[in-house]
This record gives C-alpha cells, sequence and structure tokens, in this order.
C-alpha cells in the first residue's frame, strides 16, 4: 500500500554537525566549540571546525537533495552565524547564507523546513548563565524574530527546539554534551523550565513576525516503549511507560511527558510534580500560558524502543533477546517503535505529526569500485517504514518522514565515527559519495513507498 498521496517525503541535518566554517560570516563560538576544544570531550578529539564544510559545498549539496528526489529538506540555523553576540544586531553574513541555502532548495522545488534551536547557543550566552537564566527564553526569541525577518517569505514550517530531553539531559545532567554541566536535579528542571518558555516565546514571535501563514511545531525526542506482545494488558503497559518519569531521582529529562504535556495542555504532569517536590521549577504567573501557545504540528525523533509487559507489580520493560540487533552506536534495532511510538503520542496529543528524525549509525567505507553498500541502513528503513505506514494505515495523522541525515557528520560526543548518511562523506578530501542506500530511498520516494520491499538499490 502506498503512503497518503500528499505524504512529505525528506532528509534531515543539522548546523553544528555538518556546516563547518566556524570563523566566517562573523559567526562567534557556540557551545559546541568550546566543549569539543576540550581534550576528551569527544572521541579522537574530533570537533566540528570543518565538519562537512556544507557552507563551502552548498550548491553540490544541495544538488544532492534534489537528487533524491524529496519534497521537503530539514534543516538547523545557528544562533552565532546569525547573531554573534547571541542577542542584539544579527550578521547580515550569516543571514545571507541561510537566504542561499532556502533559494537553493526552493530553485529545486524543496521545501525547507527549518528548525531554530539544536543545541548550538552562543558561548556569550553560556557565559550569562545559559537556560540556567531565565531571561534565555527572551534572547531566543528575539534570534527567532530575526531568522523569521529575513526568511519567511520563503520558509513556512518551523520548528523551535531540537530535542530539549538531550540538551537538558546530556549538557546540563550528566555533562557529556555541550556546555559540559552536572547540575542538581533542581537546576536541571528549572533550565528545562526555561527552555520551555523560550519556545512558547519564539512561537509567537514566529507568528508576530512570519510573512507568510506559518506552520510552526518542534522535534523531541522520548521514550518509545511498544508491547512486548499483542495482548491488551502489554499494550496498555508500554502506554502507560510512554507517559512516566521512569528515571526521577537520576537523569530524568528522557521522558515524553514532562516536555510535551506544557506545550500541549499547559500544565506539568501531576506524576512528575509529585516525583520531584520541592526541586520542580519555579513558575512565574503566566508562564504555563506563554509555554502552551498553539503549536501545528508535532516532530518526532525515533531511532528505537524498548519493549514492556504487565506484571502483578505493574508495567515493566523487558530486556531484550540475546542478540537482539543494534545499530554501531548499539541501540537496538526495533522497527515496532515506529508504529507504536506515532500511536500513542498521537492518542494522547491529538496532533499532526511527522517523524522529523529515523536512521541508523552503521560502519560504512567506499569500496574497491568507488561504491558504498549499505544494506543494514536499507533494511533497517524498510522496516521502519513499514510499521510507520502501518500506523498511518491505523488512522495516525503522519504527514511526513525525514531520514537522519543526508549527510555523515559530526556526531556530537562521538566525533566523526559515528556515520548516519545516505551520502558518506571522506572527512580528509570532503569527497561526497552516495551510498546505496541513497539510490534505493530515491526509489521509496519516487514510489510514494511501495518499493520498500526491493531491497537492491538501482544508481
Amino acid at each position: 500500500m502506498l503512503f497518503p498521496r500528499d505524504f512529505t517525503w525528506g532528509v534531515a541535518s543539522s548546523a553544528y554537525q555538518i556546516e563547518g566554517a566556524t570563523k566566517e560570516h562573523g559567526r562567534s563560538p557556540s557551545v559546541w566549540d568550546t566543549f569539543d576544544a576540550v581534550p576528551g570531550n569527544v572521541f579522537e578529539n574530533h570537533t566540528g571546525a570543518v565538519a562537512c564544510d556544507h557552507v563551502h559545498h552548498l550548491e553540490e549539496d544541495l544538488d544532492l537533495i534534489a537528487g533524491l528526489g524529496v519534497g521537503a529538506y530539514r534543516f538547523s540555523i545557528s544562533w552565532p552565524r546569525v547573531m554573534p553576540a547571541g542577542t542584539d544586531a544579527p550578521s547580515n553574513a550569516g543571514l545571507d547564507f541561510y537566504d542561499r541555502l532556502v533559494d537553493g532548495l526552493i530553485a529545486r522545488g524543496i521545501q525547507p523546513f527549518a528548525t531554530l534551536y539544536h543545541w548550538d547557543h552562543p558561548q556569550s550566552l553560556q557565559d550569562r548563565g545559559g537556560w540556567l537564566n531565565r531571561d534565555i527564553a527572551d534572547w531566543f526569541a528575539e534570534y527567532a524574530a530575526a531568522v523569521v525577518d529575513r526568511l519567511s517569505d520563503r520558509v513556512t514550517r518551523w520548528m523551535t527546539l531540537n530535542e530539549p530531553q538531550i540538551f537538558i539531559g546530556h549538557g546540563l545532567i550528566d555533562g557529556t554534551h555541550a556546555p559540559g554541566l552536572t547540575l542538581s536535579r533542581k537546576e536541571s528542571l528549572q533550565a528545562a523550565h526555561h527552555a520551555l518558555l523560550a519556545h512558547g516565546k519564539a512561537v509567537d514571535a514566529i507568528r508576530a513576525h512570519a510573512r507568510k501563514t506559518p506552520s510552526i511545531g518542534w522535534a523531541p525526542v522520548g521514550d518509545t516503549v511498544f508491547p512486548a506482545d499483542d495482548r491488551p494488558e502489554s499494550i496498555e503497559a508500554a502506554r502507560a511507560l510512554t507517559f512516566t518519569i521512569r528515571n526521577p531521582q537520576g537523569n530524568w529529562a528522557f521522558c515524553n511527558t514532562w516536555f510535551a504535556d506544557p506545550i500541549i495542555f499547559g500544565n506539568y504532569p501531576e506524576d512528575g510534580l509529585q516525583l520531584f517536590g520541592q526541586d520542580a521549577p519555579l513558575i512565574e504567573a503566566g508562564d504555563m500560558e506563554q509555554i502552551s501557545r498553539p503549536i501545528d504540528f508535532y516532530g518526532l525523533n525515533i531511532y528505537s524502543g524498548v519493549p514492556a509487559h504487565m506484571t502483578n507489580r505493574g508495567p515493566e520493560v523487558l530486556d531484550f533477546a540475546p542478540g537482539n540487533p543494534r545499530t554501531q552506536f548499539n541501540w537496538p534495532v526495533t522497527p515496532q517503535a515506529l508504529y507504536w511510538g506515532p500511536r500513542f503520542i498521537y492518542e494522547r496529543y491529538k496532533t499532526p505529526l511527522y517523524i522529523t528524525e529515523n536512521g541508523l549509525a552503521s560502519m560504512d567505507w567506499v569500496h574497491r569500485d568507488n561504491s558504498v553498500p549499505d544494506p543494514g541502513r536499507i533494511d533497517y528503513t524498510a522496516r521502519y517504514l513499514a510499521e510507520l505506514r502501518r500506523a498511518i494505515d491505523d488512522g495516525v495523522d503522519v504527514r511526513g518522514y525525514f531520514h537522519w541525515s543526508i549527510l555523515d557528520n559530526f556526531e556530537w560526543a562521538e566525533g566523526y565515527r559515528m556515520r548516519f548518511g545516505l551520502i558518506h562523506v571522506d572527512y580528509q578530501t570532503l569527497k561526497r559519495t552516495p551510498k546505496h542506500s541513497y539510490y534505493w530511498y530515491r526509489q521509496v520516494i519516487a514510489s510514494n513507498g511501495s518499493e520498500l520491499e526491493a531491497l537492491e538499490p538501482t544508481a
């Protein structure tokens, strides 16, 4: 069965992971420039200073994106490239780069989906407290307004924050991502509240400054839990755990409801308030109304999930069977996550969905015939898309799918050892080589999903 006729097929990237050119356009250092400059923070001391050098390979990369036949490209905008001081005057040179990017997409018939924040805020704002400073919500809204002023005559699809669970959980709680902090639970909960407030203020800024009617969403990542079998009690166990804060005493951030309930419903979940007690964030008058400004779609970043069943003690997560397939990142391969994740989120929040990230890290290299076979990526994607199609058939309102990622890139603390791309990047020569999965995904898009079982790519 085909996907819906108006289904959006796309690919995704983020600014710091591909752009390079970290000292051009007046760009200031971001928290990631600071973090990856410290020996030991990133695998083999890799940095994002060059990354894929996308800034200098823009036309080539746009041609490769267009060669897939995608209808949309999700990218993020670098806050320190656009507004080097973090506030005040934007950089015309930085905005000019995104002008060229957007114009190049539109000239190729590709709709831009712009993400305003994918973890790379200016170091100057971190020096003023970063997400711990309540003023960051206003700084973010000011930055959003500058971007929308420049691009909204052509860009209508906007996302505010990418994965607050990660930039809070890894950046501020366990310290493995920039800015590398290990805050108390109380401090991290307050920082998360400021991030949600920034989202709400950015929604207002987008609507106030947009020159064409905007469609606004966000792109979180959270626990994806699926039933271990088809028994009703297992389904209820998975649903309950999807909407539970499962590690309140440790790295609490990897959950759905603490972030999504305020945005959709205008309140924090009661179980979280009880779990966190005196550590719950300080909420000022009007905050929840600001956070819960209406959004038009809900982005879902889903890579894997965990199985659950019901016991006499209640819902519990199960261990995987020995030998369950895993990606190079050691994430379990669980296609059913792309059925149950969208289904549970849609049932609770009743907001149209996009799969804004899905993909895998694998060990790809250029073979002697100059090809890059990656059959695991093809099989993974086919299995996940089949489950997504099943969710759509069962009434889940999924509007599109963005494969992560278009290019191999700087994978944060893992440096360049994790390859997620449909296109191989030689980081010494910067040569791009489409992988077999690139040609296979092109067939999938051209057939609107009817070629999922065609595992042999055709160049």
